[in-house]
């Protein structure tokens, strides 16, 4: 899906005209015309799996960057099948199944719309009702595109296809029933439940938990009939092989400290740290031990904020100084 490049963000908005969008490969292409309506979905889905990589990583020394005049949109970071490859592949993948999800249920598309295959019968109290997200299809639309391009029966394919899938098992995992009520005064007498994804956000936190505890692999050559193929299997014995759930890489991350072109490392020079925090968005991690300048920045926020009945509120305008701490 990342092949969608800097399109991503107009992509929603413009007519779409499969043959301008650049990098996609056959498969993709004829996806996008025989799903036309469904492509500024897939769209949204990239650029939400973006933005929540960014959050995710913003106080880390690489903080998802994207780079405006590539085709790679992380440029060569996601060249190595490292941590933050892994991530990206399931972040971007989980994004696709869930914008496609959601405007199914949203009524944009008439291919799809709300997922009538309900598993069990209501509990006590409640019923079925409302519009359940159809995750099955979105995930079917995110595995149909965004694992398109990893057909070959290389390490990195094989890599590339199991986090992507992490991504989409992701959601599947954090579905939960969400309800209404019904009945006089809001008594709830009946409530009427539907399956909803949860927030995108969740589903971030979620991955990013399995990006800190993802599985390190080694690449293993076997022959088969088609030739050589490149498996991966769990580089330590002793620890506990992983699951469909699990993010997995093979190659070690650079540490991101210092620019460099070959890796796609920005550096964390002038970067903000949090002079207080012991941990990565610390001044002394992110800075990499180069130290750090500190300058005072005033800001205008509202304040002595009251409210007046009925209804508004009246705020003062106050002049805040703080200290902005950034590496050397």
């Amino acid at each position: 899906s990342l092949a969608i490049g800097h399109q991503y963000s107009s992509l929603g908005t413009q007519p779409i005209l499969c043959g301008s969008i650049p990098g996609l490969v056959p498969k993709q292409l004829r996806f996008c015309r025989n799903y036309l309506e469904i492509m500024p979905s897939v769209a949204e889905g990239v650029k939400i799996g973006i933005q929540e990589c960014q959050h995710q990583f913003r106080g880390r020394r690489w903080n998802c960057t994207t780079v405006n005049d590539s085709l790679a949109i992380f440029g060569p970071v996601l060249d190595k099948a490292t941590r933050e490859s892994a991530f990206v592949h399931a972040i971007a993948s989980a994004g696709v199944a869930f914008a496609v999800t959601r405007s199914c249920a949203e009524g944009s598309a008439n291919i799809c719309s709300c997922d009538t295959r309900h598993k069990g019968s209501p509990g006590e109290g409640w019923k079925w009702g409302g519009c359940s997200e159809d995750v099955e299809f979105g995930t079917t639309v995110s595995r149909e595109f965004a694992d398109a391009r990893e057909n070959r029966p290389d390490a990195r394919s094989a890599m590339n296809r199991h986090n992507n899938e992490a991504g989409r098992t992701s959601i599947i995992e954090l579905m939960h029933l969400k309800c209404k009520c019904h009945g006089l005064s809001g008594s709830c007498e009946v409530k009427t439940c539907w399956w909803s994804q949860p927030d995108f956000r969740v589903i971030g936190d979620y991955l990013k938990d399995k990006y800190d505890s993802a599985s390190e692999m080694v690449v293993e050559k076997h022959r088969e009939s088609r030739g050589w193929v490149e498996t991966l299997r769990p580089k330590y014995n002793f620890f506990k092989a992983p699951t469909e759930k699990d993010l997995v890489y093979y190659e070690n991350s650079p540490n991101f400290c210092e620019p460099n072109p070959e890796t796609g490392s920005f550096g964390t020079r002038d970067r903000i740290c949090n002079v207080t925090s012991h941990g990565i968005d610390g001044c002394d991690l992110l800075c990499c031990g180069r130290g750090h300048n500190t300058r005072t920045e005033k800001r205008k926020e509202k304040c002595h904020c009251i409210f007046h009945w009925c209804c508004y509120v009246r705020c003062q305008e106050c002049i805040r100084v703080y200290d902005v701490h950034t590496c050397k």
